[in-house]
């Protein structure tokens, strides 16, 4: 029987043991497991026989002849590699070719891999990046690489400007990345949030979950026009990304409304929110990272399906809408995610984990919630779940929107503080009251402000 023990066994023999099992199978898969479970090569193995399975039908087989070839470093055969990356027709064999002369870290593959950044797949060209990187303050590979800034692939561009772009516009924060500015922690300022922005330093939020106010649908937001109404998002969310700490999350949740129909000749006009909005986010420097369903029951929901109930006629077929959407965003940065969690103390990371029950799919199913002050609450389960995922105890959350504040109490019995902005003057009152009966911002005191009071105390 063929095991990876077996296999090890015979790689280190050094007389082609291996070479002679390879010959004997049948199958592509055969020799596939072979290939593949070679692990390191020591320094006596014979490798001929696997420039002959350069020329092997299946294009797995030459995959992986060809990354245990990258493995030999000094004995491997460039030119066979090269041969076989002009007349070959898998990408992924291809990109292996590339990715194996890299390997090698030989200087004289220097103008092999120039070569290859002029190729038409862009995972091709990121590999020989990839190898080129290697060669640390080589001015010929620096003046290659530095113009592929202008490159049409956004993958490519993202890849340069990180490694020769970004560190020299980079600015530090005045603040460490673990920590936010007093003046912000538990407060709620009733004023339009592009007015309250104006006196919120960069770099202060962790988190930020909101969900809009949505288009024409409330009479606290009434818009000109749908451009309008997402340019008045565009700007809002161009400010939280300023505000917004390196590398840190948003989340907004929203869903397509219709706008009913002005009389029985004229057709009501569905807008596609979320879809809308998402092309102004990337624009602005956020990345794309998730879309979360939130899903609820039908019985919660307005019927739009009676009419095609009775005449089931195609082309009027209506569903009902039990789902709303929660688009995950990053703040676009080069460091990775373990940057950011290995900025806070490990006791803290300790006690932020996330406990058992957790949500493990996309699919969010979760009652709404009613309020006879507030049309569109957000269910405090929500919340929780947004903000046990998307960030540490004592991160600063922030709600642009924040309505009857329920981001707010949610932060605060998850440990965590809060930035509120509200504009409607009920909403704010409304929250207030809620402290009254509820001590919804206990321990620390929850600062309710106006803009000229907030303004006051930012300076």
């Amino acid at each position: 029987m063929m095991t990876k023990e077996y296999i090890t066994k015979l790689k280190h023999n050094g007389n082609g043991d291996i070479a002679n099992l390879v010959k004997t199978q049948r199958d592509a898969g055969s020799i596939n497991y072979i290939l593949e479970n070679l692990g390191q090569l020591p320094s006596n193995f014979q490798s001929d026989f696997l420039y002959k399975l350069l020329d092997h039908p299946h294009a797995q087989v030459r995959l992986n002849a060809v990354k245990n070839i990258g493995k030999l470093k000094e004995n491997s055969d460039v030119n066979a590699l090269l041969e076989l990356y002009n007349r070959e027709t898998d990408t992924g064999v291809r990109r292996e070719i590339v990715s194996a002369i890299g390997r090698q870290r030989k200087s004289t593959n220097k103008s092999l891999l120039y070569k290859f950044l002029s190729d038409t797949d862009p995972k091709i060209i990121c590999q020989a990046i990839r190898g080129l990187l290697v060669f640390e303050n080589d001015k010929d590979v620096e003046e290659h690489l530095r113009p592929l800034v202008n490159h049409e692939n956004e993958m490519v561009r993202t890849v340069i400007y990180k490694e020769y772009f970004a560190k020299e516009k980079k600015q530090k924060s005045n603040l460490p990345h673990i920590e936010t500015y007093e003046f912000l922690k538990n407060v709620v300022v009733n004023a339009d949030v592009l007015e309250a922005l104006k006196y919120v330093p960069n770099e202060s939020v962790h988190l930020t979950f909101t969900s809009p106010p949505y288009y024409n649908a409330r009479d606290y937001s009434i818009y000109p026009s749908y451009q309008a109404y997402l340019d008045f998002l565009d700007k809002v969310f161009q400010e939280t990304h300023r505000i917004t700490k390196e590398g840190r999350f948003l989340i907004v949740n929203t869903s397509p409304i219709i706008i009913p129909r002005v009389s029985r000749s004229h057709s009501s006009k569905r807008y596609g929110i979320p879809f809308d909005l998402h092309p102004y986010l990337v624009k602005n420097g956020w990345e794309f990272i998730d879309d979360i369903i939130w899903l609820k029951p039908e019985a919660s929901v307005k019927n739009r399906i009676g009419g095609f109930m009775q005449h089931r006629k195609p082309l009027g077929y209506k569903p009902n809408s039990v789902t709303e959407y929660l688009m995950v965003y990053r703040k676009s940065t080069e460091k990775l995610l373990d940057w950011n969690m290995r900025s806070y103390d490990p006791k803290i990371v300790e006690d932020s984990k996330v406990a058992d029950g957790y949500e493990t799919t996309n699919v969010w199913r979760i009652d709404p919630c009613f309020d006879k002050v507030h049309s569109a609450i957000f269910p405090v389960e929500l919340c929780k779940r947004v903000i046990q995922y998307y960030s540490y105890k004592g991160d600063l959350v922030f709600d642009p929107f924040g309505g009857s504040g329920t981001v707010g109490r949610t932060a605060k019995a998850l440990e965590r503080l809060f930035f509120l902005t509200e504009q409607e003057p009920k909403y704010f009152e409304y929250m207030q009251s809620k402290q009254k009966y509820q001590s919804i911002f206990k321990e620390r005191t929850t600062r309710f402000l106006t803009l000229e009071q907030f303004k006051e105390i930012a300076k």
